[in-house]
């Protein structure tokens, strides 16, 4: 039957009027971290279980919130036979940092199917978990958000041949945790109005979700990044750019203009696909002196956001320019009081001041430790067009950047060297591995397991000749000083 078209967070909507919807692109799904984990689906029937089913009443919804979509949008959404899928077995093994599995298709495709497949998460977890240490599994899942998460555990020990687990759901617990966190950020920030909720991605379900947006409008936020859900709750979806779009163009000021001149929307831009201070947050600066009065906005999302607000807000008030500033991953309320305070402390105004809340809201009162900030699930743009290309962002000595290209995993089976390989399509396979990605489930079990002193992964010289590429073409004199 597939998912509604609104199932996904706002801004692929709007990055997909500012891009090329038509575009052949890759994304790749991974996780950073977790160690070994077992995959317990056909990924294949998985992902095109949840392909998007527009209807006709979906665009008007769409047209009437600020996402209007174009007729390229609404074919590449159509191409669903178009729609490549590279990944490991059901069953298989995979380390952190593998590409567990990759998309090529249409870009507005490929993009939009982001946020229900980063809930895979939760299965790959339970199913790990079930298979290493069942008394740690029930007490994991002793307690869980809802009746749809709870059939996902089932379904997902049946999969993986492990006996149920006493499990009680407790929907009013998670409901009032979630009502006690928002008023605690209210309280923070001393108008609901400031505050977005931006956790589908970090959600285990639907079901999950809408008990969390619930609590949310009962604390007066309205705003969420989950279109479908704001619908049915009566809020409002916002959303407007990702790291994705600023890759699609290779360029800050590339992206930015095109958010800016291909919607009549005000923009929001997000400062630190490459860098923030050296290329982000003087691009987006110069962009709003052309229209100082436009009302846009600078999204900070990763590394120091303290240092990187004083200098925004200081360069703001020596230039004579407002932005709107927009504060996301990773905040508490703790965090927030801080960042009132430094708003206090430079005379910003509040009304120019917003947050973004996703896991703190939605992953952290759950009762299972099932979380995605456990295993850094991430799904990211690797390929657009022929063009390979990659995140570096302000965590590039953190191991944060992404992958580039259309990456697959090479097993070891014999000999020495790291148990896996990220090469790339269409490379040899290496002397001693065999290729992972798209082998059948036999073909998978039949690769000797290995110790855990040899769970180490590595770049093929394809792989690594892309990243050398990438990173000279934006780092010509080596790196910037990353913040």
């Amino acid at each position: 039957m597939g998912s509604s078209l609104l199932a996904t967070d706002g801004y692929k909507f709007s990055m997909a009027e500012a891009g090329w919807p038509l575009r052949r692109e890759t994304f790749y799904y991974s996780h950073r971290k977790g160690g070994q984990q077992v995959m317990p689906l056909d990924l294949e029937s998985y992902v095109r279980s949840l392909l998007p089913a527009p209807t006709e009443s979906d665009y008007v919804y769409l047209a009437h919130n600020s996402y209007e979509m174009g007729a390229g949008f609404k074919a590449a959404i159509q191409r669903k036979d178009s729609l490549v899928i590279r990944a490991l077995p059901r069953g298989a093994r995979f380390y952190s940092r593998e590409p567990v599995f990759t998309l090529t298709g249409s870009s507005a495709l490929v993009s939009w199917l982001e946020p229900l497949l980063l809930q895979l998460n939760f299965r790959i977890q339970v199913a790990t978990q079930a298979l290493a240490d069942r008394e740690a599994l029930a007490k994991a899942l002793a307690v869980l958000s809802c009746e749809e998460e709870k059939r996902i555990v089932l379904e997902t020990l049946d999969a993986v041949g492990v006996k149920p687990v006493p499990i009680s759901v407790d929907t009013e617990g998670y409901h009032a945790r979630v009502v006690a966190v928002v008023r605690d950020l209210v309280d923070a920030v001393q108008d609901p109005s400031r505050i977005f909720e931006v956790g589908l991605r970090a959600a285990t379900c639907l079901e999950q979700h809408e008990i969390a947006l619930r609590a949310c409008k009962e604390a007066g936020v309205m705003r969420t990044s989950n279109v479908y859900l704001a619908q049915k709750l009566g809020m409002i979806p916002v959303g407007t750019m990702g790291h994705e779009h600023v890759q699609r163009y290779g360029a800050d000021e590339a992206a930015f203009r095109a958010i800016r001149e291909r919607r009549p929307e005000r923009s929001s831009y997000l400062l630190d696909t490459y860098d923030t201070l050296s290329s982000g947050l003087p691009t987006a600066f110069r962009l709003i002196h052309e229209e100082p009065g436009a009302g846009d906005s600078i999204r900070f999302d990763s590394g120091d956001k303290k240092k990187q607000y004083v200098q925004a807000v200081s360069r703001a008030k020596e230039e004579g320019i407002k932005p709107v500033l927009i504060l996301e991953d990773g905040l508490d309320a703790q965090t927030t009081r801080e960042f009132e305070a430094l708003r206090t402390q430079y005379g910003w105004e509040s009304s120019k001041q917003f947050y973004g809340y996703g896991g703190f809201i939605v992953a952290r009162t759950m009762a299972s430790p099932f979380t995605r900030d456990r295993v850094a699930a991430v799904y990211k743009l690797s390929r657009t067009g022929h063009q390979p290309t990659m995140k570096f962002g302000n965590e590039l000595a953190e191991g944060k950047q992404s992958i580039p290209g259309v990456p697959v995993v090479f097993r070891r089976r014999s000999g020495s060297g790291p148990i896996g390989l990220i090469g790339q399509e269409g490379e040899p396979v290496p002397e001693g591995y065999e290729l992972l990605s798209g082998a059948t489930p036999e073909a998978a079990a039949a690769i000797p397991a290995s110790g855990a002193e040899e769970h180490r992964v590595a770049y093929t010289p394809a792989t690594q000749a892309l990243v050398t590429e990438l990173r000279h073409r934006h780092f010509p004199q080596g790196p910037a000083h990353h913040s």
